[in-house]
């Protein structure tokens, strides 16, 4: 049936557009498509049949937002969340990662973990995750089907990867090649736009000459999303130089791995001209600040990034990253703009004085808006997905979620309401927002929505 939504509403347009409406209302048709958004709910319903609407009201304490995107997540990874995170990248990968993602030859052990692993993400308000699976074709094509099952919208890849890491886990070229074509025909099986297959080379290291361009070519054969890692660490760009003779993002362009469709986890350490390269073939960029921060890999220049035109989303790259929360993620992502400011513009005792690039005068930090903005618009866009989700145009998907800002852990909120009742509507709306995004949690989601459909969590 289709449904009306009357209450406190807010998403973005851009990355400076923040939209809130107060008193608002969100008319979704039978197929979770929506059909108009706004203020102006008497106007609109006087032209509508109001009787073929489900109408469902929100309380003061609630509102509605888009639902989160998680545009870098290794979903076989949180088996070992919170381990090895006192160790350099390619040390943690050999230590911790390629053994445990073995184990998902297992589909009996791989159906456990990606049942928890969909499960968990809906719960934390994802409502659109980009995952990474494993070498191993059934398990991975088990990840997409749970995402299914449990009405995720989700883009799954089966990772290639068949040069420099450990011999129990390394594919040849030739089987990589091969099922990852099988994958792709695994997927029209499951007829259905919900949850997509996507191209997915580990990174460079991992990926000789010969296997990036195949998968280049299999990409651009199918129209697919691709996605990978770039510029994650110091020691890994120069490995990536030392294998190719060329810089990072020249290795994937010379690979045709950079499209439109293109998402790269990290970018924390892109030269000038890589960024433009990036940017000239329309890919985008998953900033994962907890694991760079957790990884030492360093700090990630988003709004740098931005200016010049690259689309950004932000990632919680479990398991470097300790939390499956993007609401955790758009914490960090401000805390680490934040850090950036300190960098920039103070004398910080025990380091070198700022040089004083007049460039970094006018830098302002991310604020909570903007934030929101990659964790929802922002990853619609860098996944490539922004004309099914992302906000509430008309058109679009209803992907949402509803908080409730009454629930735990926001015990003392009637403490607030008492001192907040003179402000303008607008302004208690916004004070929610801060309240759910700086002191909530996963408990203040009441309900998800994908398509349309409310998701079980």
């Amino acid at each position: 049936m289709a449904k009306i939504f009357r209450g406190q509403i807010l998403h973005t347009k851009s990355l400076n557009e923040f939209e809130v409406f107060t008193n608002g209302f969100i008319a979704i048709n039978s197929n979770g498509k929506i059909i108009s958004c706004g203020n102006n709910y008497e106007s609109w319903s006087a032209t509508q049949n109001i009787n073929e609407f489900e109408i469902i009201y929100l309380t003061p304490d609630q509102f509605l937002m888009p639902g989160f995107v998680d545009c870098h997540i290794h979903a076989p990874q949180v088996a070992q969340i919170g381990l090895g995170l006192d160790m350099p990248l390619l040390d943690w990968l050999n230590t911790y990662t390629f053994p445990l993602e073995t184990k998902f030859a297992d589909k009996e052990f791989a159906q456990k973990v990606y049942k928890q692993v969909v499960k968990t993400t809906l719960r934390c308000g994802t409502t659109l995750a980009s995952y990474f699976g494993t070498n191993h074709k059934d398990s991975t094509l088990i990840l997409a089907k749970e995402a299914l099952q449990q009405g995720q919208r989700a883009l799954v890849g089966k990772v290639c990867s068949n040069c420099n890491i450990p011999d129990f886990y390394k594919e040849t070229y030739e089987e990589s090649v091969k099922e990852t074509e099988a994958y792709i025909d695994g997927f029209k099986l499951l007829k259905t736009n919900l949850v997509q297959p996507i191209i997915t080379p580990r990174f460079a290291i991992s990926c000789d000459e010969k296997l990036l361009s195949a998968l280049g070519n299999i990409a651009n054969k199918h129209d697919l999303h691709i996605q990978t890692h770039i510029s994650e660490s110091v020691a890994e760009i120069e490995f990536v130089r030392e294998i190719f003779s060329k810089g990072y993002a020249e290795v994937y362009d010379s690979a045709k791995l950079l499209t439109n469709k293109t998402v790269l986890a990290h970018a924390v350490h892109l030269e000038d001209d890589e960024i433009k390269l990036i940017s000239s073939r329309g890919s985008s960029v998953a900033h994962c600040p907890a694991s760079n921060t957790m990884l030492s890999s360093g700090l990630c220049d988003v709004l740098r990034i931005l200016k010049q035109g690259v689309k950004v989303g932000l990632g919680t790259d479990v398991s470097a990253g300790n939390s499956m929360s993007i609401q955790d993620a758009i914490l960090r992502a401000m805390d680490v703009s934040h850090h950036l400011e300190f960098v920039k513009k103070q004398h910080i005792k025990g380091c070198p004085k700022p040089q004083g690039d007049p460039s970094t005068v006018d830098y302002k930090p991310l604020d909570y808006k903007q934030a929101i903005y990659l964790a929802t618009l922002g990853g619609a866009q860098a996944l490539a997905l922004d004309h099914v989700t992302g906000n509430f145009e008309a058109e679009k998907e209803f992907d949402a979620i509803l908080i409730d800002t009454t629930q735990y852990p926001l015990h003392n909120f009637d403490s607030y309401k008492t001192w907040n009742e003179d402000k303008s509507k607008e302004m208690k709306l916004l004070e929610l927002v801060q309240k759910f995004i700086y002191v909530g949690d996963e408990r203040n989601i009441a309900k998800v929505f994908v398509a349309g459909v409310q998701v079980k969590v």
